[in-house]
């Protein structure tokens, strides 16, 4: 019975840290972006610097995938089990902790394509934890699938995959992307409430005062009017739905003016230049932008910079880019969401996202001389 429950807590230990492993190197900016939510509710956003966060996110990504791989192959199985037991260790508190205070609303265990609630993640690593103590106990019962000889083929395929995965996804952009803007989604679907969607539910609690004494009524036990009004709270008692895409908008700086609709509902190409923060977008390929800005003019088709950043940081990219193109006031989380790319171009027609690029690979197809529109 021991060697079955052993073999089911390795497979479910290998197949859920291969998982989480492989989804945060397809999107290391992602799990960039995760832990510096940590650090954000810890209040040491600005203690660590953001390089070090993104080489955290590769090393934690290259560990989980390693990890899962060396237990379903049983490689190196005391060192490996004693490691995924204290990992476990230090993330279920960790996690016990999310739950309890929510100061995030997702763990991002599993990137964007599988989003767990605070308390859905800590159960799960109860779970994790109970079946990492049941491996660390007996680590020489697990069988090997290959030869002791060869085991040093799959450690150096495992670590060599997972971090060019990693490293691709992050100079270009990531090889499968979950989130709402990929390419082919539709902004306008994205943001539509479906007719008889669940509402968000809220009460109403009334501070009132007679003879001085106060107490709490709601609406439905409220008293008549010998008491007297002091104070109210109303709190949400029920999420309604949230479509995927709930918080997408663009105002132009100019004038102030929200240009959403006419960017979605437009039917020729619309070129967004995607800049969460300025101050740190890399202005190493900014002569291909403007000759994409160039070509946009050319043919008749709009280009927009969407950016969180202030006046000072648009003024200074203006200086050392030349740019001449229009910039946008969005959402930082939005624009972060949106691409992967500080700063990333992503084309839009009516609305559905029919490209997506990287600064370090933006398309030649329109930096060349006017010509008909695709």
């Amino acid at each position: 019975m021991f060697n079955v429950l052993l073999i089911i807590c390795r497979l479910l230990l290998a197949v859920t840290f291969i998982a989480s492993g492989l989804l945060k190197a397809i999107d290391p900016l992602g799990t960039q972006y995760k832990l510096q939510d940590y650090l954000a509710a810890w209040g040491m956003t600005e203690v660590v610097p953001d390089w070090l966060t993104l080489a955290a996110a590769i090393a934690l990504a290259a560990f989980e995938f390693c990890a899962g791989i060396f237990l379903l192959f049983a490689i190196q199985r005391r060192v490996t089990s004693r490691l995924v037991l204290a990992f476990m260790v230090v993330m279920t508190p960790l996690t016990l902790w999310l739950a309890i205070t929510n100061p995030i609303s997702d763990c991002g265990c599993f990137g964007d394509a599988i989003t767990l609630t605070n308390w859905q993640t800590f159960f799960k690593n109860v779970l994790l934890l109970a079946a990492a103590v049941i491996v660390a106990r007996k680590p020489l019962q697990m069988r090997r699938f290959i030869p002791k000889k060869w085991q040093w083929v799959i450690i150096n395929t495992a670590l060599l995959s997972i971090v060019v995965l990693a490293a691709y996804s992050l100079y270009y952009l990531p090889v499968i992307d979950f989130r709402p803007y990929h390419v082919g989604a539709d902004i306008r679907k994205g943001m539509e409430i479906p007719a008889g969607a669940a509402k968000p539910q809220f009460e109403t609690t009334f501070i009132l005062e007679k003879d001085g004494v106060q107490k709490e009524f709601t609406l439905d036990n409220y008293p008549d009017s010998t008491w007297t009004f002091v104070d109210s709270k109303t709190i949400q008692t029920q999420a309604g739905y949230e479509p995927p895409i709930h918080d997408f908008s663009i105002t132009l700086n100019e004038t102030d003016e929200d240009i959403t609709d006419s960017v979605l509902n437009d039917k020729g190409l619309t070129f967004l230049l995607v800049a969460p923060y300025l101050e740190k977008a890399d202005d190493t390929n900014f002569s291909e932008i403007n000759s994409i800005h160039e070509y946009a003019e050319d043919n008749g088709h709009h280009f927009y910079c969407l950016t969180a950043s202030g006046r000072e940081a648009i003024s200074h990219w203006r200086d050392i880019t030349g740019a001449e193109y229009p910039f946008c006031t969005t959402d930082a989380t939005t624009l972060k969401t949106i691409i992967r790319s500080n700063p990333g171009l992503v084309l839009l027609k009516g609305g559905i996202v029919i490209g997506k690029w990287s600064h370090n690979a933006l398309p030649q197809q329109y930096m060349e001389a006017p010509a008909q529109a695709p």
